[in-house]
């Protein structure tokens, strides 16, 4: 219960899923890894892969890694791929990670055929309306909530990323394996986990 309320924020007219901070690994783990990100960023698809090979299968089953949308202002499309994400999430859970997901593996093809077009590809893909998903990036619930997460880690000093959180130590942009490793195994040991 108290998880659930800290990651919910309440935005009229939207459904309850859209509003939650997208989680992976397991979500009811006091030891929560905070994420920073921009959907365009190089630097984050490098974390991404860092995540996908090494911390999520070490460690998924006992630790949270909470994406928070930071998109970089230099970064054409970085906002549109996080409204993207929250409104994938109200048409199936879990389908709004996976988009995150999938646009930061995609950085070279979307350079080459553009936003709009991966967005709709995805989305034909996943048998969903392509012309809804084109219309919610206008949404403003929708952008109020990348912005209360970009406005939380102007809050919280981010200004580059990824920046990810351990136990309230950022590691900013680059970093490896090793050292964000050591700050996870850390924090399990102070939580008994």
């Amino acid at each position: 219960m108290r998880l659930a309320l800290a990651a919910t924020l309440l935005v009229s007219g939207l459904p309850l899923r859209a509003q939650q901070l997208p989680i992976e690994g397991r979500a009811d783990s006091p030891v929560r890894v905070l994420i920073f990100e921009d959907l365009q960023c190089p630097d984050c698809a490098r974390f991404r892969q860092m995540l996908e090979t090494k911390l999520l299968p070490m460690y998924g089953a006992r630790v949270a890694f909470v994406h928070r949308d930071f998109p970089l202002p230099r970064h054409a499309w970085a906002r549109q791929a996080a409204i993207a994400s929250r409104y994938l999430e109200t048409r199936k859970p879990g389908l709004g990670a996976g988009f995150r997901r999938e646009a930061l593996m995609s950085l070279a093809r979307i350079r080459e055929t553009g936003f709009e077009k991966f967005l709709e590809s995805f989305v034909r893909g996943k048998q969903l309306d392509a012309a809804a998903a084109a219309a919610s990036l206008q949404d403003p619930n929708l952008q109020a909530l990348v912005e209360k997460d970009f406005q939380e880690g102007v809050a919280r000093g981010v200004s580059k990323t990824p920046t990810v959180i351990v136990n309230g130590k950022p590691f900013i942009e680059t970093f490896t394996f090793e050292e964000i490793s050591a700050a996870i195994e850390q924090a399990l040991a102070g939580s008994g986990r």
